[in-house]
């Protein structure tokens, strides 16, 4: 029997030139490498900004979460924002704006701030002076017996059952500033809503509604006992 030749100098160099080739075929693939590329995100939608997204973004107030608002979605004139003052009344004084569906919150030195706003349906709306007398967070809300008489089924929260706790759900949203007129109560409000889509726009049983994170804006800007006009 033959003995085994040992492996020489000369043998392996031959293997690893005439081998390399196939060896290291043997250890990569023909086909392309899997890419890791970073998931593509949806656009963001055409005329949103960081400083509005803070402004309308979600908001943890009270133990509530409110939801953000899809700003984008609203005509941009409905924006809060600060305007040179059209109205000519004193500082301190709110005005809304019915026909254009503003509310104004007039500044000294010739501004004002401006709000976005849905108003009562025709037939409903209220018009005049008076005052803001009280204001409240996450309010009850009981409505009238008019309203009663006319949707029986919210005779659960009539002042006779102690009204609707506040909360996400409650159609006086996060805040209300309630109207006094001659030292009565009109029983019309400014309040918040979840409805951004009814700003403006004429929705309402005759108060006249924000954005819950616009009437929080204006409940920390307006001043004790300020008074109150509604233009028609």
């Amino acid at each position: 029997m033959s003995p085994v030749n040992p492996l020489t100098r000369r043998s392996l160099l031959s293997l690893t030139g005439l081998g390399a080739a196939s060896l290291l075929a043997s250890c990569t693939s023909s086909r392309p490498l899997p890419r890791f590329d970073a998931p593509i995100l949806p656009a963001a939608p055409a005329g949103r900004t960081p400083e509005l997204d803070a402004m309308y973004g979600e908001i943890y107030d009270g133990g509530y979460v409110i939801p953000a608002v899809p700003y984008w979605k609203i005509a941009p004139r409905f924006y809060r924002q600060q305007i040179v003052d059209p109205t000519g009344e004193a500082p301190g004084t709110v005005v809304v704006d019915t026909p254009n569906r503003f509310l104004y919150l007039v500044e000294s030195g010739g501004t004002a701030m401006r709000y976005g706003v849905g108003i009562g349906r025709d037939g409903f709306a209220w018009s005049g002076a008076g005052v803001i007398q009280w204001r409240q967070k996450w309010p009850k809300w009981t409505p009238p017996d008019e309203m009663i008489a006319r949707q029986p089924e919210l005779e659960i929260y009539s002042v006779r059952n102690g009204g609707k706790p506040g909360g996400l759900d409650n159609p006086l949203g996060a805040r209300a500033l309630y109207i006094f007129q001659n030292g009565q109560d009109t029983l019309y409000r400014l309040h918040g809503s979840p409805e951004w889509n009814s700003i403006g726009k004429a929705v309402s049983s005759g108060c006249v509604r924000l954005m819950n994170q616009d009437i929080i804006d204006l409940y920390e800007r307006v001043p004790t006992k300020a008074r109150i006009v509604v233009r028609q």
